[in-house]
């Protein structure tokens, strides 16, 4: 069994880590093996800074973190950093690209597998568990756009861009659920996974997990 970025339990998937990073021996990164190992030394420059970001950024939050560090803990030099991105917002979207990637390998199989009423109970119990991993730091999501308050911004259309996936996702398993008011549903589903991520974050993730779950089965019967 593997925990993904939701912390939902699925088929084992060797060397996959608590971001979904896979090193290139197929080993977990974690914060306790080498820089070399954690950003991938063996990878291509690119996906390294994109591992090194990955970390950084979720851990210690995108604004804290400049061009001299990443491109320290990627190993690579700053003529390497602009010739794969023209800013750090650049690599800040790469970043982010990732997560919506990984997101979607464990939610849409799960959506695609399942009876609907299944799917969704399965996708929350996933998000539940994901708030009680050791470093849990909320959603990458969430996070990066209270960084970036300007709507117009790439990083902001990224964030509603991935927004929008969940809530579409929701939307099609309550439609096939036959639910009287999907859309309404699925938009109260959202809201309900974006407070997981925060309580998850913030309170007692334990204590929370099986009034979310409640609310959850609430909402998704009521239709």
């Amino acid at each position: 069994m593997w925990v993904g970025p939701y912390g939902g339990r699925g088929r084992s998937q060797q060397g996959r880590g608590h971001n979904g990073e896979v090193s290139s021996t197929g080993q977990k990164t974690t914060d306790s093996t080498s820089r070399e190992t954690r950003t991938g030394g063996e990878l291509p420059p690119r996906e390294r800074l994109v591992r090194a970001a990955s970390r950084l950024f979720y851990y210690e939050g995108v604004r804290a973190i400049g061009v001299e560090r990443l491109i320290a803990e990627a190993g690579v030099t700053k003529a390497t950093f602009y010739r794969h991105f023209a800013s750090k917002d650049d690599l800040v979207v790469a970043y982010l690209l990732t997560k919506d990637a990984y997101y979607k390998e464990v939610a849409e199989p799960l959506a695609a597998g399942h009876p609907p009423a299944e799917a969704i109970d399965l996708i929350f119990e996933a998000v539940a568990e994901h708030a009680r991993e050791r470093g849990f730091r909320g959603s990458p999501f969430m996070n990066a756009a209270a960084e970036y308050p300007d709507a117009g911004h790439p990083v902001r259309g990224l964030v509603t861009s991935h927004r929008n996936w969940i809530r579409t996702l929701f939307q099609d398993l309550l439609t096939r659920l036959g639910h009287a008011d999907p859309e309404s549903a699925a938009g109260a589903l959202l809201m309900l996974y974006d407070g997981a991520m925060a309580a998850g974050y913030l309170d007692d993730s334990t204590a929370a997990h099986k009034t979310l779950l409640n609310a959850v089965r609430l909402i998704r019967s009521d239709g």
